[in-house]
């Protein structure tokens, strides 16, 4: 048998019931970081650097909420187990871009309606400048967790290039707009 490929992080989590707050944190930290749930209570991370620190956290939100979290490295047994946990992963990532790329076809669509309206103010600029570092944010996010590579990461960082270059354009033009008085 050879070497797995990918190693993972296999946590258990106990958390009593009530109150809720605790598992619901400790959902959300899960998801946050990319998890797969592969049962109750369980949930696999890629065996990354990146992940280490959100199973750190993981481990403290139990533990504050009277419960535990148990982390193991492991690997697929076969090769069939070992290409569904990367393929359940990915696919979580792929869908991540999907909203992603939605979310930079509105933010050009938002800029051409500025541009149209010539809605060239400073408090508009300074809304779009947010919404772009957003975007960018956003994106830092899911590439930190997109460990394998997913298919449409590529095209989420052309996308993101052109929103910025979309406000590049934007803020030209408002400037050129207050300064024409």
């Amino acid at each position: 048998m050879t070497a797995p490929e990918h190693q993972w992080l296999v946590l258990s989590v106990r958390v009593p019931a009530q109150p809720s707050r605790h598992r619901v944190a400790i959902w959300r930290e899960l998801r946050r970081a990319g998890a797969l749930s592969i049962g109750q209570a369980c949930w696999a991370l890629p065996d990354v650097q990146t992940m280490n620190a959100a199973v750190d956290r993981v481990r403290d939100m139990a533990e504050r909420g009277d419960g535990e979290a148990v982390a193991v490295v492991g690997a697929g047994r076969t090769e069939q187990d070992r290409a569904r946990l990367v393929a359940l992963f990915t696919a979580d990532r792929t869908a991540e871009w999907v909203e992603f790329l939605a979310d930079c076809r509105k933010f050009d669509a938002e800029i051409d309606k500025e541009i149209r309206t010539r809605k060239f103010t400073l408090a508009e600029l300074e809304e779009e400048e947010q919404s772009l570092e957003r975007l960018r944010r956003w994106h830092r996010d899911i590439r930190t967790r997109d460990v394998f590579g997913a298919p449409n990461s590529a095209e989420a960082d052309q996308q993101l290039k052109h929103c910025a270059e979309r406000l590049e354009e934007y803020t030209e033009q408002v400037f050129a707009a207050l300064h024409q008085i």
